[in-house]
């Protein structure tokens, strides 16, 4: 059964889990809907559609023991869909958030992630937001889910339901070993960061 987590929650992923190894992360959100009857939404972002096209990307970032980001290699995003070790491995980028289900998706081998390495951080930031003008106020319904791969059982899931107005890159949760185990960390924290680069400076 899959536990839904609040902010803030830690859960065990490998302890009482002997052989999880083989991980799927979804990550999803849904564009709100536009304004029926013109106004600044309307006249923003045009189109019939009814709903705003925003591009958000998913990212990890692989840290070390002090939480610092060693190596270049060591962030998986859409330029970069593959760790060197295999470890994590990104589907690729969905432009719009459209439809159902995960958006993207990001499959983590735990018994490759590299020694010195002890968190990944799962991060999402909206492309070119600064000239577009768009902020994590046009998002809905944004989730992070982890899949024991290996059954396709989901172990857990997390609903980001703060608001997010003003916001443009979020910090979701984190993979984490503690104790020659792993555990995932519900965070939810929005930054005012205009790029996954602005964000990656934090830990270097």
């Amino acid at each position: 059964m899959s536990v839904n987590l609040q902010k803030g929650q830690k859960v065990d992923l490998t302890k009482g889990n002997a052989g999880l190894n083989h991980l799927m992360v979804g990550l999803g959100w849904d564009p709100v809907r536009k304004a029926s009857s013109g106004g600044f939404l309307s006249g923003l972002f045009g189109g019939g559609n009814n709903e705003i096209q925003i591009d958000c990307d998913a990212s990890v970032i692989l840290l070390n023991a002090d939480n610092k980001l060693v190596r270049k290699e060591d962030i998986v995003y859409f330029g970069n869909l593959r760790h060197p070790s295999l470890s994590v491995i990104h589907s690729g980028d969905n432009l719009t958030g459209d439809g159902d289900g995960d958006d993207e998706q990001v499959r983590v081998d735990l018994a490759k992630v590299p020694p010195d390495i002890h968190h990944l951080l799962f991060v999402v930031n909206i492309y070119d937001c600064v000239r577009r003008k768009q902020d994590f106020g046009l998002i809905q319904n944004a989730f992070i889910r982890i899949v024991n791969a290996t059954n396709n059982q989901e172990l857990l899931r997390f609903n980001l339901t703060d608001n997010y107005a003003g916001k443009t890159a979020l910090t979701v949760g984190e993979v984490y070993r503690y104790n020659n185990e792993w555990k995932f960390a519900a965070i939810g924290e929005g930054t005012i960061d205009a790029s996954l680069s602005e964000m990656i400076r934090r830990y270097t």
